[in-house]
């Protein structure tokens, strides 16, 4: 279950990004309108969370040429603006709920999976399986044919975001976005380090390397 966080503010995208991902959910942080504009045209996300007020393109511009283009996505758009003006001009773009900051993650939870539902998305599984490979992504453990892997956070991480994606190949790009944020401006040569730390501890076999592209994960 893949969601797509559209907010400018950076301390509130990435605390939110950290609980749904902890909720089992798959998630990609975006800090622009152009560039979230991007990723949701690009496709494969089951819903939206789209912050009004973005640098580049703002909410209700991104919101209304999605749903131009034909795109049914579910788009939860955020606020802090306030008053039935703002949360009508938001629900005409198309948007499918409305939240006004300050909010409870519990409240942007509880409309996440109403959403999800109402359109038809399954919760994701906490529990991701590749070949012997089971990530528990609620517990935060791996097994590899039934013997517990002990990974630090971030090697946890890297795997995770692999077996939400078995058999696709995720460039070191798309790795450090999700993992360390789209504003990480360290050597991405550091995914390496992390990679070659995962097929130590879970078996080289499971991690191929895809010539020009990046890395997938598979069953051996």
């Amino acid at each position: 279950m893949r969601l797509l966080i559209v907010e400018d503010e950076k301390r509130l995208a990435q605390s939110l990004a950290a609980g749904l991902t902890a909720e089992g959910y798959d998630v990609d942080v975006v800090h622009d309108g152009l560039d979230g504009l991007g990723r949701a045209a690009a496709g494969g996300y089951d819903l939206i969370v789209l912050d009004v007020m973005l640098p580049g393109m703002d909410g209700f511009q991104v919101c209304r040429t999605l749903r131009g283009a034909g795109d049914d996505v579910p788009i939860l758009m955020l606020t802090a603006m306030d008053g039935e003006y703002d949360e009508a001009e938001g629900l005409d773009t198309g948007a499918d709920d409305y939240l006004t900051k300050p909010f409870s993650y519990v409240v942007l939870k509880a409309r996440i999976k109403a959403l999800l539902r109402r359109h038809g998305r399954t919760e994701p599984s906490p529990v991701l399986t590749v070949g012997g490979l089971t990530v528990d992504t609620a517990a935060r453990r791996v097994h590899r044919d039934g013997t517990e892997v002990v990974l630090t956070a971030r090697e946890f991480a890297v795997l995770e975001h692999l077996a939400r994606q078995p058999g696709t190949a995720l460039g070191k790009r798309d790795i450090l976005d999700h993992i360390w944020d789209s504003a990480y401006d360290g050597d991405p040569n550091i995914v390496e380090v992390y990679i070659s730390a995962l097929r130590r501890k879970l078996g080289a076999a499971y991690i191929q390397t895809v010539r020009g592209t990046g890395y997938r994960l598979v069953e051996p």
